[in-house]
């Protein structure tokens, strides 16, 4: 062989791969906003990557996350949603609350949107319908946010005959909310109190309040801001000796005194499935939006004991888990 061929032949060898990697498929990937913050969300982003992983796919071996997390600030969502639409992402993961779907919707008509919601996905606009969402969007609601008035009954009953209860709640929110969370307690004649917080002052402005009208006893009203300050209103409830409750059980096991609602890890873990079907080719528009089948009531024993307050037995009966 001589010394051309033999030239030929190296720089062939030396070609071939740049060549055969510029032809490998871009690694697609994933736009996670969320309108919680990290901190509060390590358990959750390990349900999503257990669903991806059920459909194939490996943060880091065949695909990329880009996050962005608001901790509970909304204003900051459309500059997150923008940023990732700018990115061209794969699929675009708008979880944390109702505020993060809606700012996702608002930002693309074309990105596929993976969403979960405390409400109605249909009257917020997000899809046409539960079974045939039409658009680039689908995803799940918890029905976190249409649960109240069940909560309100729930710590009724715990305390029965309790003057007032307090009724810590987002503005944001508060349009379908307080509505329902009113209706309730004029249905079994309670008088409520209404405290409003969406930033830090303002929550520390509704500590104040709750503590200077003593408030018998706490409903949380769900929210995203909230489940980011969860230690500081848990705090609170106990500094306070304030039976309270919460929508999520991350709240009873962080010493909280009940819970009421879904499991919260399911559902990322089922974004997750959704996330990998369509990064696989299916079509949001052909994805129906799920909905919970299960409501849990969570009951902290150790903090009912610290609190002095007595569980009815037919609560206990109730309840589907018990912390001791």
């Amino acid at each position: 062989m001589n010394r051309r061929n033999v030239l030929t032949l190296l720089g062939g060898a030396a070609v071939w791969p740049l060549a055969a990697r510029a032809q490998q498929p871009a690694m697609p990937v994933i736009g996670f906003m969320s309108a919680r913050g990290p901190e509060d969300s390590a358990h959750l982003l390990a349900a999503f990557r257990r669903g991806l992983a059920e459909g194939g796919y490996v943060e880091g071996q065949n695909v990329a996350i880009e996050f962005r997390w608001a901790r509970g600030q909304y204003d900051l969502l459309p500059t997150m949603a923008a940023d990732l639409v700018g990115r061209r992402v794969s699929v675009l993961v708008a979880v944390g609350g109702d505020p993060s779907p809606r700012t996702a919707k608002r930002a693309t008509s074309t990105i596929p949107i993976v969403f979960g919601v405390g409400g109605d996905p249909v009257s917020e606009g997000l899809v046409e319908s539960f079974n045939h969402p039409g658009g680039n969007a689908t995803g799940d609601t918890l029905y976190t946010n249409v649960m109240e008035p069940k909560r309100l009954g729930l710590l009724r009953e715990l305390v029965p005959g309790v003057p007032l209860i307090g009724v810590l709640l987002n503005p944001g929110l508060a349009g379908y909310q307080l509505p329902q969370i009113e209706e309730a307690a004029r249905t079994i004649d309670q008088r409520i109190l209404i405290a409003k917080a969406s930033t830090d002052e303002e929550l520390a402005a509704a500590f104040v309040t709750l503590t200077m009208e003593r408030v018998g006893a706490l409903l949380v009203a769900a929210d995203p801001y909230f489940d980011t300050r969860r230690d500081q209103i848990v705090g609170f409830a106990q500094q306070q000796r304030l039976p309270a409750i919460y929508h999520f059980r991350e709240y009873a096991a962080a010493g909280g005194l009940l819970s009421y609602g879904v499991s919260v890890t399911d559902a990322y873990r089922q974004r997750g499935v959704y996330t990998a079907r369509i990064l696989k080719g299916a079509k949001p528009a052909e994805l129906p939006v799920l909905q919970p089948t299960k409501f849990e009531l969570v009951i902290n024993l150790k903090t009912a004991k610290a609190l002095g307050v007595k569980i009815s037995d037919n609560l206990l009966s109730l309840a589907d888990e018990v912390i001791e």
